[in-house]
């Protein structure tokens, strides 16, 4: 064997092993954090939201002076068990494809009398949103452990689906970004956090049966919405209505990507 060729097969030896170390530090890194996950679901702050939930849920309030234990979430008035795995959907009364916040605003104007524009223009870390976030948490604690379930059967679902998918693909903002560029390929991630690959099911599973979710980080229990918002945010793109269709189709893309997988609400993040 000439040197050139005993170069070469030493160039590839060492590339070989480099590659083998990278792998071996990307597992490492991945095993650390999931164990760093695994030790915060004990005593998961979230809790003390759900606690809080479910005392805004009973109690009358609004210029009806009125509870939302009549609140239709999709299973009949009052029932909460399992609702979340199912949403969003299309709702008759309203016409409207309904995430469960969207769909809370109804019944918040309809069984209280309350104007929902101060909960849709006030900002998430400010009262009305505070009690959005609250109930998300102990609505979504209800379905803990059930199969997501979301329908596809009315058109306007699959509109609203499609357009989420849509939406997602759609590059723009001054960066040129999309839901994709984050969460379109395998295996992608960014500060050592494993970026879930949303149009599979497991990736949607990833991204969509964990929230909302206690953020430990920031100290807040954020909803589906206000997750959003901050994809939004990150992108550079103007921030979205609260409880809009563009917020809504994205949350039912995800939420019919993973229909099957388990509902692990509320959860909890770094």
């Amino acid at each position: 064997m000439d040197r050139a060729s005993v170069g070469i097969m030493a160039f590839l030896a060492v590339s070989a092993a480099a590659v083998t170390v990278a792998y071996a530090q990307k597992d490492a890194a991945q095993d650390s954090i999931e164990a760093y996950r695994e030790a915060l679901q004990d005593g998961n702050p979230a809790e003390l939201y759900e606690a809080s939930g479910e005392e805004l849920w009973k109690t009358p309030a609004g210029p009806k002076a009125a509870s939302l234990e009549r609140c239709d979430l999709g299973l009949g008035p009052g029932v909460v068990k399992g609702a979340y795995a199912q949403l969003p959907r299309h709702f008759a009364d309203t016409d409207r494809v309904q995430d469960l916040e969207s769909r809370l605003l109804t019944c918040m104007q309809t069984l209280q009398g309350k104007d929902p524009k101060p909960y849709i223009e006030a900002s998430f870390t400010a009262p009305p949103k505070e009690e959005m976030n609250a109930l998300a948490a102990y609505i979504s604690g209800q379905s803990k452990d059930a199969p997501i379930a979301v329908t596809l059967a009315h058109p306007k679902e699959q509109a609203m689906y499609e357009l989420g998918k849509r939406m997602f693909n759609y590059q723009g903002g001054p960066y040129d970004f999309a839901c994709a560029t984050c969460h379109g390929q395998e295996g992608t991630r960014i500060r050592l956090q494993e970026l879930p690959y949303i149009p599979s099911a497991k990736g949607a599973a990833a991204g969509w049966s964990s929230w909302p979710a206690y953020r430990v980080s920031a100290g807040q229990m954020w909803s589906m919405q206000w997750r959003l918002n901050d994809c939004f945010r990150q992108q550079r793109f103007p921030e979205p209505v609260y409880t809009s269709d563009a917020t809504i189709a994205l949350s039912m893309y995800m939420a019919a990507t993973a229909n099957g997988a388990t509902m692990k609400t509320p959860g909890i993040k770094r």
